[in-house]
């Protein structure tokens, strides 16, 4: 599947199937919020971000309306990750909002410019996979990407 961003004119390439799997993680969880980090890599020209791989936090705190995780053990994972395959990179974030949209929030939006600030992070545009889902289906899901201090959406 491919997704494009106006704006800035980068699309993003996500298999089916690892999309329906973190939907399936996420109603593991409902009616509390889950989520992770996503991992992937740019296309050599930039205009192509591939989604490949997820990494569940090893803690987290999490509500109907609140998913907070906790980067506490990620380190050696993303690092084990890049030395079998150096091109692919933590790259952003992914969570579920049970019987919401799959609009972000401030909270969403707060967390992002957190990530960008933070300094062991290396990544000026990180994305945002927002998953809509009910206890027995995905509605529906919407990716962002940060950039200019606010998130802007991919299409479908």
């Amino acid at each position: 599947m491919i997704l494009f961003n106006k704006e800035i004119e980068v699309s993003i390439e996500i298999e089916k199937t690892f999309l329906n799997n973190l939907m399936k993680e996420g109603r593991k969880h409902y009616p509390k919020e889950f989520g992770g980090f996503l991992i992937g890599y740019y296309s050599e020209d930039q205009k192509v971000l591939r989604i490949t791989k997820n990494i569940f936090p090893k803690k987290y705190y999490n509500t109907s309306s609140l998913f907070i995780r906790n980067s506490e053990g990620i380190e050696s994972d993303l690092k084990k990750l890049h030395s079998n395959t150096p091109s692919e990179y933590y790259i952003g974030e992914w969570h579920t909002h049970p019987n919401g949209s799959s609009m972000y929030s401030n909270t969403d939006l707060n967390a992002m410019k957190k990530i960008v600030q933070c300094s062991s992070v290396q990544i000026k545009n990180p994305i945002l996979l927002i998953l809509s889902i009910m206890n027995d289906e995905a509605r529906d899901f919407s990716f962002y990407l940060f950039n200019d201090n606010k998130l802007s959406k991919y299409e479908k």
